[in-house]
């Protein structure tokens, strides 16, 4: 079951709890994981700048095909050009990855 989930990513919905109590939202950066705020390097503090996400650009451009460094370079495209059109890109976008289960584990 839980590969299943995974795979349809359908493990992502109880964060829309978060999104309805604000500490989300839908589109945006994937949270960072303490361990994991020195990859960053200066990028941290563009991750900063906006709540984190449940979809982002990275997910939708590859997802689990994309290598770090292009995630990080994804989502700092992301904030540094956020406008309600490239969150409903996203949003588009994440259906269709969702549906076809394109780079999903």
């Amino acid at each position: 079951i839980g590969h299943f989930l995974r795979k349809s990513s359908l493990d992502e919905l109880p964060q829309l709890w978060n999104v309805l109590l604000g500490q989300m939202s839908l589109v945006g950066p994937r949270p960072i994981q303490e361990n994991e705020i020195a990859k960053y390097d200066g990028a941290f503090r563009m991750y900063q700048m906006v709540p984190p996400g449940i979809t982002g650009l990275w997910q939708v451009s590859g997802r689990n095909n994309t290598s770090y460094r292009e995630r990080v370079q994804l989502d700092t495209y992301y904030v540094r050009n956020w406008s309600i059109w490239i969150d409903l890109y996203i949003l588009i976008r994440t259906i269709r990855t969702v549906f076809f289960q394109e780079g999903a584990y």
